[in-house]
């Protein structure tokens, strides 16, 4: 059965972004920042297939450090708006960062 396609309709969204001292500090008053005005095309996707078999992730016990660090970093991420730093908080808390992945690789020359 074939289903016919529509064209995607432009939406227009205009808000007002505060101000990094008003992000921080936490208020609600009246924005003074800057204007932003996005405009976003929305298109629809058929899903084809069946369901994707569960990926194992591989982790490593974080420490209470990597806890610290990576609640830091996730703070920071969220403050500055910078969601891959604070994705990789994320991670490092978790301990998915990837780090020590290649402990027991043989990188080394063997000599026989």
């Amino acid at each position: 059965m074939r289903t016919s396609h529509r064209r995607a309709v432009p939406v227009t969204n205009t808000r007002t972004k505060p101000s990094f001292f008003s992000r921080i500090t936490g208020r609600r008053a009246a924005p003074r920042g800057t204007t932003t005005t996005t405009t976003t095309t929305t298109t629809r996707r058929t899903h084809r297939g069946g369901a994707a078999a569960p990926v194992h992730q591989q982790r490593r016990r974080p420490s209470i450090g990597d806890k610290i660090s990576g609640a830091l970093m996730k703070l920071r991420g969220s403050l500055t708006r910078r969601p891959g730093m604070k994705a990789a908080g994320t991670r490092r808390m978790r301990g998915t960062d990837g780090r020590g992945s290649h402990v027991g690789t043989t990188r080394t020359t063997r000599r026989y």
